[in-house]
């Protein structure tokens, strides 16, 4: 009895449709019948696949060419267009900045105005031996060993004339990457962050976690992560991408959350039985250190503010609020 065998896609026989299959020329020495294999299409092959809605191909993230000679612009005013941007991103030897060290910093600068990203102008990557042996928990995540930072030194005079002009400094969670950097080298500590996990709805782009190698597969490709360069050119690729939706693409949500102030409500003296309500709606605990207030506190933008004093009076303190509240711009967010 006949049966209905399953299809299969031949993926070397290319239809009319596809661009053609390019034939190398015979080597010399050898006669015609000794012709080299055919040189495949791979994007076309990789249509192909997707064509048939049960496969997804990822591309190789490859990072934007250098262009250094586009800036500075002759032209440019203080503060006007275009801008230098620089994603950042380290790799450190723990997670306390006040105890571990950077062992790694990496960073991609790059020209932007009104309408998005322009052009990379410059690359910065650099391996820091730090005082004491890296743990293999750290080579594990980050693929750094003490032999590969034997020696190695990052120039911090450079490091500070690479930071110097820019506008706006991005990192992929700039609560962490901000106070590694300051305890690094001055220059930091005056320039404006954006976090692009703080501030991108990455959900209202189609994505549906904000990781950095979840965001770089989603958009169809894959790098090597966990080195600090090549996540500055992913994150900027990522950036860049045309957003699913109608929603603001992601570098645009970044630039107007950098340009916002936002409140930071220390709520002082709150009932310890309300501490429970008060992390539902996003407080976070602070115990004091670093001259800060001890006490459950939360960011929101400036037309949240009423509606946060609202909720403090009514469900915190039964009455006048009681809270100390700080203005911050983005050279002021995302600091230690």
């Amino acid at each position: 009895m006949a049966t209905d065998k399953p299809r299969q896609i031949d993926l070397f026989s290319f239809s009319p449709a596809l661009p053609p299959v390019r034939k190398p020329a015979p080597r010399a020495g050898r006669g015609a019948s000794a012709r080299a294999p055919e040189t495949l299409n791979e994007e076309a092959l990789a249509a192909r696949l997707e064509e048939t809605g049960r496969y997804r191909v990822l591309r190789k993230l490859e990072p934007r060419p250098v262009l250094p000679n586009r800036w500075p612009p002759a032209n440019r005013a203080p503060g006007g267009w275009p801008r230098l941007g620089i994603v950042l991103d380290t790799e450190t030897t723990g997670l306390d900045h006040a105890e571990h060290e950077v062992i790694e910093l990496g960073m991609v600068a790059f020209t932007y105005d009104e309408a998005g990203v322009r052009d990379v102008v410059g690359v910065f990557s650099a391996l820091q031996a730090p005082s004491k042996p890296i743990t293999a928990e750290i080579t594990r995540i980050t693929g750094i060993t003490d032999e590969m930072v034997a020696g190695q030194h990052i120039d911090l005079d450079a490091v500070r004339r690479f930071v110097e002009p820019a506008d706006l400094v991005i990192a992929h969670n700039a609560r962490f990457d901000r106070p590694f950097c300051e305890k690094l080298t001055p220059g930091f500590e005056v320039k404006p962050w954006a976090c692009s996990v703080a501030e991108v709805d990455w959900v209202s782009l189609g994505f549906e976690g904000s990781k950095l190698g979840y965001l770089v597969g989603q958009s169809g490709y894959f790098h090597n992560g966990h080195r600090a360069v090549d996540d500055c050119h992913a994150l900027l690729q990522v950036l860049c991408q045309a957003p699913k939706t109608a929603a603001l693409p992601a570098f645009g949500q970044l630039i107007a959350s950098a340009a916002r102030t936002r409140l930071r409500i220390h709520a002082l003296g709150s009932p310890f039985h309300t501490k429970d309500v008060l992390k539902a709606r996003g407080y976070r605990w602070s115990d004091g250190m670093g001259g800060k207030p001890k006490a459950w506190w939360r960011e929101v933008g400036e037309d949240g503010f009423e509606e946060e004093v609202r909720f403090l009076e009514q469900d915190i303190y039964g009455g006048a609020m009681n809270a100390h509240v700080e203005r911050l711009t983005a050279c002021e967010r995302f600091k230690a």
